[in-house]
């Protein structure tokens, strides 16, 4: 009798349970400080008591983990500042070609830490040019020069969503769950969210997504274009850092300029004119500098029939 009772409550339960979860997801604006910058340490300092977030470097390869696993990597101020200087400090780094955001504990980020807002609204500091400053989680509002992966396991919610967009690709684990949660709290978009969604997927499936706030899974996330990979649980990171290691492999300046083509081709082009001229700008340097050389190569052998090297 007893587990039969159980059982009819189960649904209760879980509604009771995402209701927790879904709490974590709010978002607020900070203001930078100094660099805690450890990407150049080449050790995870996920080992050390008290800091938000952990990099670890691998090569030309920099991994960067949200480390508040107690709160599903909800972010708080610190966190945001942390995540903004570490992300500035790969885009910066000569010897750095890619960089893969995770978050450690099973969790992307679940969005802003909720307890965070509540206990600091007096301290909130509002940047309101968004040339200025930090966005609300951090580095969202950057423009990173070389690539960036996000390794996305658990929740990406809300804020933890918009840092994924802020990623070029998404690496998302089977039981992955993302969506715009903060939709319920009346929290905006203010991380990018409007912005990075529709040009991902298209304004239709943005706008399901934006005005239901409904949860989204990794099939489906995959079959719209935001999750570029579906890996299963708890293979997101390696997968993600062997992607990042082939795309390190190749040519970095035609990378980047290809790269910089089609981002200006989405984001900054007022006309199909001005972006097929930036296209030819940015990738006519590149034929003396690394594609002459290239093309050496293949001719002595080298990437015939398809294969990297």
């Amino acid at each position: 009798m007893a587990l039969k009772r159980f059982r009819s409550l189960r649904p209760i339960l879980s509604v009771i349970r995402q209701s927790k979860i879904y709490e974590q997801s709010i978002k607020e604006n900070v203001v930078p400080k100094r660099s805690f910058s450890t990407a150049t340490t080449g050790e995870d300092t996920g080992t050390v008591a008290g800091q938000t977030v952990a990099s670890e470097r691998r090569g030309s390869v920099v991994t960067v983990a949200i480390n508040r696993p107690e709160v599903r990597n909800a972010v708080n101020q610190e966190t945001a500042r942390r995540l903004l200087e570490e992300l500035k400090a790969f885009d910066s780094d000569p010897d750095l070609n890619v960089a893969v955001l995770h978050g450690k504990g099973g969790n992307f980020c679940a969005g802003y830490d909720l307890k965070e807002l509540a206990n600091h609204t007096t301290s909130l500091k509002l940047e309101q040019d968004v040339t200025k400053g930090p966005g609300p989680m951090g580095p969202s509002r950057l423009q990173l020069s070389k690539p960036l992966i996000a390794a996305v396991s658990g929740f990406a919610v809300a804020g933890g969503l918009e840092l994924a967009l802020l990623a070029d690709l998404r690496v998302v684990e089977e039981s992955a769950v993302m969506g715009v949660f903060c939709r319920r709290f009346g929290v905006p978009l203010i991380d990018g969210g409007t912005v990075r969604l529709p040009q991902l997927i298209g304004l239709s499936r943005a706008l399901d997504l934006i005005l239901t706030g409904r949860p989204v899974g990794a099939q489906e996330a995959l079959a719209y274009g935001l999750a570029n990979r579906v890996v299963p649980d708890g293979q997101a990171l390696q997968t993600a850092l062997e992607l990042a290691q082939q795309i390190s492999s190749f040519p970095q300046q035609c990378l980047r300029a290809d790269r910089s083509s089609a981002f200006y081709s989405c984001y900054g082009a007022p006309s199909f004119t001005q972006a097929m001229q930036y296209e030819w700008d940015h990738g006519v340097p590149v034929i003396q500098s690394e594609a002459v050389s290239g093309a050496t190569k293949f001719t002595t052998g080298a990437g015939r029939g398809g294969k990297f090297f």
